[in-house]
């Protein structure tokens, strides 16, 4: 059994802040606990944008604080995304998220991240894994 908080793991490696600035991800769960998927609250900043593409991942997003929109940048449909709100990227669409506040999410991705990971220049995850254990 694990019993982890968000405060435990502030300011240590599962506390990740990307290099745009424009989010900040605690990885309550990552791949190294061998679970099929991690788990994450992640808050984008207000007035921010950040452009993503999960081509090696499917993420569900539930949002708990705060509000967005969200634009599939494939097809250009627009969704506004507030608290008690879930997405699910099960094509890998790319996608956009315009938070008019702070935007606190709680996130699943399958597989699992490590916690290295950040946004490359198309907006991926790049797909890391953990070492098999002897």
């Amino acid at each position: 059994m694990i019993v982890r908080s968000l405060q435990e793991i502030e300011d240590t490696d599962r506390d990740v802040r990307s290099a745009s600035g424009t989010w900040r991800s605690k990885r309550l769960i990552l791949a190294k606990e061998r679970v099929g998927f991690s788990l994450h609250e992640t808050v984008l900043y207000a007035g921010t944008e950040t452009s993503m593409w999960y081509a090696n991942h499917v993420e569900a997003v539930l949002c708990v604080e705060g509000e967005a929109e969200l634009t599939n940048d494939e097809t250009g449909e627009k969704h506004w995304i507030s608290p008690g709100t879930m997405y699910l990227l099960d094509g890998h669409e790319k996608h956009t998220l315009r938070p008019k506040t702070d935007f606190r999410v709680v996130c699943v991705f399958n597989p699992p991240v490590t916690g290295r990971e950040d946004h490359d220049e198309n907006g991926v995850y790049p797909l890391l894994t953990e070492p098999d254990e002897d």
